[in-house]
């Protein structure tokens, strides 16, 4: 029996289309949803337990895969099935899952997880800009408790006019590429890269994304009215007492204030804080502890939080003793470790970045192989947040989505900085060693002055800042530079890096419902300024690119030679080239260029010596003589019918010098008229169509001599 489907069509007003339907696939889950947008179709369902966790937070996993399937293709590598996520996954999974967590109900404590597949791939079609959609659709057709629906969408603006979901090659042509979360009245999250473009402009493209995403809202709520919502599941809630409650914040709030006040180093105010939550502890009997205990220290949170934005709110202090607009101390250092080929610290208050660049050929080059897009990057930047960074221990699994995420957004702050003419490929890792801040930013600033310090010919230099936003309403706080505390306890959490001349990329979590559009700029530009003054320092530490690369650093020289003498430079079984590599000390690099039908050959070498030898080299086997042209030789080898000679121009180029083009006279003997190397002149006649081989003459730079008289008698005689 074909089961019932109801569907739902989102008119993207150009002809495309987005399709959701329910009903034929994955109904055991508690919620499952297709949607399709051309060819491109993500199956998304979530499972929600019916049985409490005993976590005391939220068990929320996001999942986003890929099937290769979906475009035709076979699994890279020796498995030939999907294994761990990409990073591009990751950054997806990351993407959805910031605006799904905060909608939840703050005490529910249920495992979930939100599943979304790529089942069909459209190369016209990007899918993450579907998978918040896919996310939020599903949960709305089951009975797990959700605050509102919402949705995702990526916009693109080219040759000024924006574009909403726009494809991979639509944006090679954009100069603005962001994903925006957001629900029917309020935006809750950002991300994107740009091209320096302003605060008002990137506010413009946010408001240009949500009218389409309040479209795919509304969809989703006809399709659950259709389809037949369920009733919200019941779960266990924490009954509130408000005598518990007043007791704790009748005792702290002042205490907390003043301490708040006071602009204590994070280790003091944290051994400060804890004293008040025990005094706080102490007004409960053991019992009570036993029965309350993660009531109590909600309470004491809660206490806490409201106590911190207060004095901000009221006197525009905040915990360190700053005021709103304030940025922490900040120093530099470039240069810092001899070994590597730049390298630059940041520290920012309590934050510190210590990045590292590292130069190498396009064989270095980071190969992305996904079933939505191929390539390779010539820059990336990897992140590590190591727990010895904000004072913890705990094991190291690999890599974190967090440090995924943070290097990605570091990585596009950069990466329109990087010249089109870099001979490079560019890593940049950035270690960070304190945290109480945004590290993220702290990895632009460093991995900025770390390029410089290489040699890399940046465009323009970048800064980046945290910003943070406290509202209640009617009061509002922006932020710079904002602690890890204040990321907690504040409203909007938004990082945003640029040049002097405009916004490189962005990052935001919006926690404030209905956040107006006049606060969100006037935090951008606030943002700005900070920026500005991060930027100074910067440039006070090291003001322009290094002229050279480091001695020690290689330097790479590019060539490009016609394809017909790729073979002759490689060599049979690659020989000459890998005894070139050894004998110069150099790495060499073939790639064809399929555009051009050239070879393009990297050389990458410390000393100069090297590098000349291979171009030597090239020039050798890439020399075409022209025909009539006078070249000189030098004989390099004797032989019975002539010698062999070489092109002084172009060493190892060799050309046989017959015995019939030595002299006008008859040569009886090569010995006689040349001996291994003696230096000439001779005239290029290009190839013989009789031998099919190249022709040099030495006698035909020489004069010809005449022809003897024959005298009267002779001419008689012979009558």
């Amino acid at each position: 029996m074909i089961p019932k489907t109801f569907s739902e069509i989102i008119d993207l007003g150009d002809g495309r289309e987005i399709k959701l339907e329910t009903g034929k696939l994955a109904k055991q889950a508690h919620g499952s949803v297709v949607v399709q947008m051309g060819d491109t179709m993500l199956l998304c369902t979530v499972v929600s337990s019916y049985k409490e966790s005993k976590m005391d937070f939220f068990p929320l996993t996001v999942d986003y895969r890929e099937k290769f399937a979906a475009a035709g293709r076979y699994p890279g590598g020796f498995f030939k099935r999907e294994a761990r996520p990409s990073d591009g996954e990751v950054l997806t999974m990351r993407i959805v899952d910031r605006v799904l967590r905060p909608l939840f109900p703050s005490d529910y404590r249920t495992e979930t997880q939100v599943m979304i597949q790529l089942m069909s791939h459209d190369e016209d079609v990007m899918p993450d800009a579907l998978a918040g959609l896919a996310a939020s659709a599903a949960i709305q057709l089951s009975d797990i408790p959700f605050e509102t629906a919402i949705s995702e969408a990526r916009v693109a603006r080219i040759n000024g006019e924006f574009v909403i979901n726009p494809s991979r090659s639509q944006l090679k042509e954009s100069d603005i590429d962001m994903i925006i979360g957001a629900s029917m009245d309020s935006v809750m999250m950002v991300e994107g890269e740009m091209k320096e473009i302003s605060e008002e402009e990137m506010a413009e493209a946010i408001q240009f994304a949500h009218e389409h995403i309040k479209k795919q809202v509304e969809a989703q709520l006809r399709l659950a009215e259709a389809f037949g919502k369920k009733p919200v599941r019941e779960y266990a809630v924490t009954e509130d007492n408000e005598d518990f409650e007043k007791k704790i914040h009748d005792l702290a709030y002042n205490k907390i204030y003043e301490i708040a006040k006071g602009g204590h180093s994070k280790k003091d105010r944290g051994e400060a804080f804890s004293a008040v939550k025990d005094e706080a502890m102490a007004l409960f009997s053991e019992q009570e502890l036993e029965e309350n205990e993660k009531l109590i220290k909600k309470y004491y949170s809660k206490t806490e939080k409201a106590a911190v934005r207060e004095l901000t709110l009221a006197e525009g202090l905040r915990l360190d003793g700053r005021k709103t607009d304030e940025i922490r101390p900040i120093w530099c250092e470039v240069d810092y470790l001899p070994s590597v080929h730049g390298s630059a610290i940041f520290t920012r208050g309590e934050t510190q970045a210590l990045a590292t660049v590292t130069l190498g050929t396009s064989r270095e080059a980071s190969t992305i192989d996904m079933p939505t897009h191929q390539g390779e990057e010539a820059f990336y930047l990897h992140y590590n947040f190591p727990p010895f960074c904000t004072g913890e221990a705990y094991p190291i699994r690999g890599t974190s989505r967090r440090e995924i995420g943070h290097g990605n957004l570091a990585q596009r702050a950069l990466k329109g900085m990087i010249p089109e003419n870099n001979p490079y490929t560019v890593r940049i890792v950035s270690e960070v060693l304190e945290s109480n801040g945004s590290s993220s930013m702290a990895t632009v600033c460093a991995g900025t002055m770390a390029m410089m310090d290489a040699g890399i010919k940046m465009k323009k230099p970048v800064s980046g800042i945290a910003m943070g936003l406290i509202s209640d309403g009617d009061r509002h706080a922006v932020l710079s530079d904002i602690l890890g505390d204040e990321d907690h306890l504040g409203d909007m959490d938004f990082k945003v890096t640029g040049t002097a001349d405009g916004i490189t990329a962005c990052q935001m979590d919006i926690k404030v419902k209905g956040l107006p559009y006049e606060i969100l700029v006037k935090a951008l530009q606030q943002a700005r300024a900070g920026r500005l003054h991060i930027l100074e320092k910067l440039t006070d530490t090291i003001s322009e690119p290094n002229e050279n690369v480091k001695a020690h650093a290689p330097k790479i020289i590019t060539r490009r030679i016609p394809n017909e003498f790729i073979g002759a430079l490689i060599g049979p079984g690659g020989k000459v080239i890998q005894e070139l590599q050894k004998s110069t000390g150099t790495e060499i690099v073939i790639n064809e260029d399929p555009i051009t039908e050239e070879g393009i050959v990297e050389i990458l070498g410390t000393k100069q010596e090297g590098i000349d030898k291979v171009l030597a080299k090239i020039d050798s086997v890439t020399f075409k003589p022209e025909k009539g042209s006078v070249y000189e030789v030098t004989v390099v080898k004797v032989l019975d019918f002539g010698a062999v000679v070489e092109y002084n121009d172009a060493p190892g180029n060799e050309v046989l010098l017959h015995i019939s083009e030595l002299a006008w006279e008859r040569t009886e003997n090569v010995a006689d008229i040349m001996k291994l190397g003696d230096v000439l002149d001779v005239k290029y006649f290009g190839v013989d169509p009789r031998t099919k081989k190249p022709k040099v003459s030495r006698k035909a730079l020489l004069e010809k001599p005449e022809r003897p008289q024959k005298n009267e008698e002779d001419s008689n005689k012979s009558e």
